[in-house]
């Protein structure tokens, strides 16, 4: 079966009309928080998950992916109009985008950003088409000591590159792993860490965790806090770019799109690296750099690029291996799982329906963006206008109302409440709780192929480093922790010797 019959395949399912529904849901709800500074797409994905189990896997992965891939459409909007990002991978747009706003240039600005974010979100979308089946092929390949070196080389990368330093990375996601152990042993089914509670023999709900470590801390966190954003009137302006804007734009979306699509694949990079990166190759290759942060189009359009075909991209380790390389990944991973989906090499064969419908929905929906992008920006900036504590009590209620329906347990909300206060302390601890959701979601993933790599060398370490590919993943996660670790000691030592 060829490329162009899978397609096919896909598009029968992605067009039917519940699911074509909730694929405009998914990106308008994508671009609504990515509009709204502090609402991201991890907080949305995990509120929603209980909220997904009656929909069929296909309405509710499309649905999910939407918000993930919207979500770095809507945060250029307000970078762009009131200098405020709403998503991380959006603050380096404020830079030049908001600079044209204040020259009467915001249409352009716009224009540009959700023209070279459709490009970039297409050629993201092809390169996993086209990388799927060959990749899944190789994948294959791969046994328990692969996965389980792998597994380590995703969680040790991720921690490595996420502010807050290397140790408090790994103790969060070693945290998370604990967490991910309760219940039964996977070779023996004898009860580990449930202290006598029945609810906890079957593990930690996942739903549940979710939401309490993101959506309800959240809320916690900013109880207290003064909100509020003064929202710009000025006019947007033309809002086609000008023909000298095209021709220094689209070189910047095509070197945008190539760093985003690679970056993407990497485990930790993120959308905010490949966005930041975007803008500093831009910069460094421009031959008047001196225009960067005075309204340079070519500071709109290359980070708009690069953030969306990272967002792409970003699934490709995620559906081919199994192993997420970022928290909002590991959310999706979940909710694979949830409806009884296990991503990886086999998922090409074993739900074709499923792989091939989300990577066409992802073109529609890309469609449907720039549909919703450039005429609808009037909405999306009176979104600014909402008081945040109403937002957070309708964010505290679907929280509630969802994980109850989930199970109808009382535990249920406890526990929910617990992950909430655990969520919270995490952030205050200046640690990423992002990492926690990492370490529970791929720690049984390495335990299970860790004693089973051992159990068939019979104990013998040396298994790992045997074969060429485990043998790549932990070099490659040694010089990871050596390079993290000597820049840690060297930071240690500066700061002593200025005490």
């Amino acid at each position: 079966m060829d490329l162009v019959a899978y397609l096919a395949q896909g598009l029968s399912v992605a067009v039917t009309p519940a699911n074509l529904l909730y694929c405009l849901l998914g990106v308008t709800l994508g671009t609504a928080i990515g509009v709204l500074p502090g609402v991201g797409p991890i907080i949305t994905i995990s509120l929603l998950l209980p909220l997904t189990f009656g929909l069929t896997p296909e309405a509710s992965i499309i649905m999910l992916a939407g918000i993930f891939y919207g979500a770095a459409y809507g945060g250029s909007t307000t970078s762009i109009l009131v200098n405020l990002p709403g998503e991380a991978s959006s603050a380096v747009t404020c830079l030049d985008g908001h600079k044209m706003a204040q020259q009467g240039r915001a249409g352009a600005a716009l224009a540009v950003a959700a023209l070279g974010s459709f490009f970039a979100g297409t050629v993201g979308t092809l390169i996993i088409a086209m990388a799927g089946p060959p990749l899944a092929g190789i994948a294959m390949r791969f046994g328990a000591a692969e996965y389980a070196a792998l597994v380590f080389v995703a969680l040790l990368t991720t921690a490595a590159m996420t502010r807050g330093g290397v140790v408090k990375g790994v103790g969060v996601a070693l945290l998370g792993m604990a967490f991910g152990t309760v219940g039964s042993d996977v070779s023996t089914g004898m009860f580990r860490f449930t202290f006598g509670i029945p609810e906890l023999r079957d593990g930690i709900e996942f739903a549940v965790l979710a939401v309490g470590l993101f959506a309800v801390a959240e809320i916690i966190g900013n109880i207290g806090e003064p909100q509020g954003t003064a929202v710009s009137s000025k006019a947007i302006g033309r809002l086609w770019p000008s023909r000298d804007d095209f021709r220094r734009a689209w070189p910047a979306v095509l070197r945008g799109t190539g760093l985003g699509a690679l970056l993407g694949v990497l485990p930790g990079a993120g959308l905010a690296m490949s966005s930041f990166s975007a803008y500093m190759v831009e910069k460094s290759t421009a031959k008047e750099p001196e225009r960067f942060g005075e309204g340079a189009v070519e500071g709109v359009a290359g980070p708009e690029a690069a953030n969306n075909a990272a967002s792409q991209t970003a699934f490709i380790p995620t559906l081919l291996l199994g192993v997420p390389g970022s928290p909002t990944m590991a959310l999706m991973l979940g909710a694979f799982m949830i409806h009884g989906v296990q991503p990886g090499p086999r998922m090409m064969g074993d739900h074709p329906e499923l792989f091939w419908g989300l990577i066409v929905s992802m073109w529609i929906g890309n469609l449907l963006l720039v549909v919703l992008n450039l005429p609808l920006i009037g909405i999306w900036v009176r979104l600014l206008q909402v008081p945040y504590h109403w937002l957070y009590v309708f964010v505290l209620a679907f929280a509630c109302v969802g994980v109850f329906a989930m199970g109808g347990s009382q535990f249920d909300l406890l526990a929910l409440v617990f992950f909430g206060l655990l969520g919270y302390l995490l952030r205050a601890a200046g640690c990423n709780p992002a990492l926690f959701i990492l370490g529970f979601i791929l720690g049984p993933m390495f335990e299970t192929n860790f004693r089973r790599a051992m159990t068939l060398s019979r104990g013998d370490p040396m298994v790992f480093l045997e074969r060429p590919i485990s043998l790549t993943f932990v070099l490659i996660g040694v010089v990871v922790l050596l390079a993290t670790t000597t820049s840690f000691v060297r930071r240690g030592r500066a700061e002593a010797e200025v005490a």
